[in-house]
């Protein structure tokens, strides 16, 4: 039996060998993106444990910053003189490092990253643990100089003596460039710009007298724990104080959301790759035995029993994992130098040849690419051990014509039931962590459902899509129509793998559809103001952008927006940290606020805020009610409520309540924060068209800013939730090419099963083109109706996520009907590229040799 398996899995390698692409598409996501994890894991390891000093000492962290305020924790500087009397210590140095900096060269275009990576002005000195070194030119002596580092001199073509300007929270000043400075380690992507001490720490933090941490080295023979007690000890309470290693751990927490996203987008397309994969390898081997029928009942015959017959397919099966999952795990190391290479486009440059491929990696894409083969096939050798040995002696089938589909009827309406009951439940609950649960459920048990009884579903699907058929095409209509429905088990495992792809499409099409609709419609009902200054990321910009923007002929009202981390204390026993956004006293000439209860005046009014009423009714708060607030520094305050919002505004950046309070308030407990907004209108007479090119002229020196109106921010708007769309398109894309495998597979499979019918329509006098005519129909209306079940299933998916999102302010429903289109179209040209090969293989078959094929 082993013999005759190996022998018959050659025979067969051709049929075989595109079924082995879906395992290898699988386990080249699985393993790349292990690897690619991994390397980048080890490779900023040693990064952070070679560059971080012995004991950090910084201020205290407190609240956390959901939106950035634009303030810069800082420690005095004097601290450095009590760190360095520390037994134990080495040396002491000061650190100067800000982040939210722009830095732009003589034509106002930014020198730095352009692709979210930071742009980090700090001060210049050396230690053995310094991650750049000087190559040429010399230390910044003083104000006015400044080193870049050589990555990005090399990109922006920056050499020394040019002069560059930063864009800092005190204000602008420029630098001329003395040196260049080469990373001695990896380069994480930043952009860094090297200041003298003084002249950073007066620049970019305003004052001589502050530092941003302070780095100790230890004396040899003082470990770092010892050290970081002493220095705790001396300093007392009020400073974090962290180790190297609890440095490079902070580090890595803060790298590792980046990282995940990247796994769990790698590992979102090995899941669709596998669940489609699962369909192509089910038909395939459901098709290879039913041709193999007789070859089967002979062994049965000859004495081979159930279980032989079973394992010898089970083993065919294994040995398709076992090549797929080698060449699956080549193709991941491919896939995973390729994603170093692409993270160097952004900046951040690893080097292939220290790539890490850890034990785990072959270990996983072996069990996936096995797994996936195995359980395929398990249904099918199941088939195969039921075979007759009398079927040795006739013609037989055992693919699933004409055999009864009561039992998956009755499981598909059960679980469909199932399905239905968690979407409607979905769509009635009132809690966003329950309506999102049942979702998820609903949209696994109807996609299982939808599969299960995808052969019942085709039936009439095709009946209508190919009804036009007989009298478009004549009998070539008719009979290719009939070919898909001749075996309603293969065409909807065909379809089904389609249908997948395209649900996931149609359902976060909707979702995205209605999000930028309720979006447009909260613009239209909010936005008062004729333009926004904002930063192009959100992030705060330097009071200087404001002073400018007041300076300019024409603007007549500017209210400035300024966020707050907060934490609340309420009435219900809860403790919330969120973050409140200030305003300037005339909020309602630029923003329409609804208001439940209160007034913005009220709201805004010195030791004032306000809040949302769903937020305010959840924790038992009411207008008058006086709240214990913290601010950072462990500020306190007793703000009173002025005021209840009712604005259905989209929840987002883990703003939590809709706080708001006036820019006063901000300003005395959260000193030297940063505008995040200016709101502006024209000036009575002032054209807006007149003022936005004043604006733009005036800003830009401000590359980092941009003047936008309603129109503006819907735009910005559809380019975010587009990012979305664009991996689910390429999802899509992956779905779509492993469905044109497995229809490919279904039609050559299906010309070889049908050889001698084949040649017999042809000796009656069927045409070469009315042949592949028959085929290229029959492959058109099966990837067709795999579209309409998954678009149909999508939109269901769409309808029940927009309920979700409802309950987060986006009460829009949106159906995206271009998109719609465009996939049903796309559908039919896949199916007309997916007949291509077996329609032609088909036209230039040998006439006797097919009527006598057996």
């Amino acid at each position: 039996m082993l013999k005759a398996t190996l022998r018959s899995f050659l025979a067969h390698k051709g049929r075989l060998a595109l079924s082995a692409l879906a395992v290898i598409l699988s386990v080249a996501f699985v393993a790349g993106s292990l690897i690619f994890s991994d390397t980048v894991n080890r490779t900023f390891d040693r990064l952070f444990a070679s560059t971080s000093a012995d004991v950090m000492v910084g201020p205290k962290d407190d609240l956390d910053e959901a939106v950035p305020s634009g303030q810069t924790p800082t420690v005095p500087a004097s601290l450095r003189e009590r760190v360095a009397e520390v037994e134990g210590v080495a040396d002491a140095h000061l650190d100067v490092s800000v982040d939210n900096v722009t830095v732009v060269d003589g034509d106002n275009d930014p020198v730095g990253s352009t692709t979210g990576a930071p742009t980090v002005a700090t001060n210049w000195y050396v230690t053995d643990r310094s991650p750049v070194e000087l190559t040429s030119g010399h230390a910044p002596r003083g104000a006015g100089q400044a080193i870049l580092d050589a990555d990005t001199a090399d990109k922006k073509d920056v050499k020394i003596g040019d002069t560059l300007t930063v864009l800092a929270r005190p204000g602008s000043f420029e630098v001329e460039i003395v040196g260049i400075a080469a990373f001695t380690t990896t380069n994480p992507g930043a952009a860094l710009v090297f200041l003298e001490t003084g002249s950073a720490q007066r620049e970019l933090l305003g004052s001589a007298g502050k530092a941003t941490s302070i780095s100790v080295t230890a004396d040899d023979g003082v470990d770092d724990t010892t050290l970081k007690r002493r220095i705790a000890a001396a300093l007392g309470s009020g400073h974090q104080l962290e180790t190297a290693d609890e440095q490079a751990d902070s580090a890595a927490s803060e790298l590792g959301g980046f990282l995940d996203v990247i796994t769990y987008v790698m590992l979102g397309f090995a899941g669709v790759a596998v669940l489609v994969g699962v369909f192509l390898i089910v038909n395939t081997f459901s098709m290879l035995i039913a041709q193999r029928t007789r070859e089967l009942g002979l062994l049965r015959a000859l004495g081979a029993d159930r279980g032989q017959v079973r394992r010898s397919v089970l083993v065919e099966a294994l040995l398709l994992g076992l090549a797929g999952s080698t060449l699956g795990l080549a193709a991941g190391i491919g896939l995973a130098v390729g994603l170093i290479e692409l993270m160097g486009v952004f900046g951040m440059n690893l080097k292939s040849a220290e790539m890490v491929v850890r034990w785990a990696t072959p270990v996983a894409a072996y069990v996936v690419g096995v797994g996936v083969t195995f359980v395929a096939a398990y249904l099918p050798s199941r088939r195969a051990a039921r075979v007759s040995p009398m079927a040795a002696l006739f013609d037989a089938e055992i693919a699933g014509v004409g055999r009864p589909l009561k039992v998956r009827a009755a499981v598909g309406c059960v679980v469909a039931v199932g399905g239905a009951a968690a979407l409607v439940g979905c769509a009635a609950a009132e809690k966003t962590l329950t309506a999102a649960s049942l979702l998820g459920l609903g949209i696994v048990l109807s996609l299982v459902a939808t599969v299960i009884a995808g052969p019942l579903l085709v039936r009439p699907v095709i009946r209508v899509l190919g009804g036009a058929f007989p009298a478009v095409f004549g009998p070539v209509g008719r009979m290719s129509r009939r070919n898909a429905l001749r075996n309603p088990r293969r065409t909807g495992a065909t379809a089904a793998a389609l249908m997948v792809g395209l649900a996931l499409v149609g359902g976060l099409s909707v979702a995205s559809a209605s999000m930028t609709k309720s979006f447009d419609k909260q613009i239209d009902a909010t936005l008062g103001a004729d333009f926004v200054v904002q930063n192009s990321n959100f992030l705060p910009f330097s009071p200087e952008v404001t002073d400018k923007v007041e300076d300019i002929a024409g603007t007549g009202l500017v209210v400035r927006q300024r966020f707050a981390p907060v934490e609340l204390s309420l009435p219900d026993g809860d403790r919330v940290e969120s973050t409140a956004a200030g305003y300037d006293p005339r909020l309602d000439d630029v923003v329409d606020v609804t208001y439940a209860a209160g007034s913005s005046r009220a709201a805004l009014a010195p030791g004032h805020i306000g809040m949302d009423r769903e937020f305010a009714a959840e924790h038992r708060v009411r207008v008058g009610d006086e709240l214990p607030v913290v601010f950072p520094g462990k500020r306190k305050a007793a703000l009173t409520v002025g005021a209840l919002t009712d604005q259905d505004m989209p929840e987002g950046f883990g703003v939590t309540g809709g706080l708001f309070l006036g820019l006063g308030t901000v300003e005395k407990y959260v000193p030297g924060g940063q505008d995040a907004a200016v709101y502006v209108n024209a000036a009575a007479g002032t054209d807006p068209d007149t003022l936005r090119e004043r604006l733009e002229k005036a800003l830009d020196p401000y590359p980092q800013v941009q003047v936008r109106d309603q129109a503006d921010y819907k735009e910005l708007i559809r380019r975010q939730i587009a990012v979305m769309l664009y991996l689910v398109y390429a999802l899509l894309g992956l779905a779509i090419v492993i469905a044109v495998l497995g229809v490919v597979n279904t039609l050559a499979l299906s010309v070889v099963e049908r050889t001698r019918e084949i040649g017999l329509l042809r000796a009656i006098g069927l045409g070469r083109r009315q042949l592949r005519r028959m085929i290229r129909l029959e492959s058109v209306v099966i990837a067709v109706s795999g579209a309409v079940l998954g678009l149909a299933l999508g939109l269901v998916w769409g309808v029940a996520v927009q309920q979700v999102l409802a309950l987060q302010g986006m009460k829009e429903l949106a159906f995206p009907w271009p998109t719609i289109l465009a996939v049903v179209i796309g559908s039919v040209v896949v199916g007309l590229a997916a007949a291509l090969l077996p329609a032609l293989r088909a036209s230039r078959m040998n006439v006797l040799a097919a009527i006598a094929h057996e």
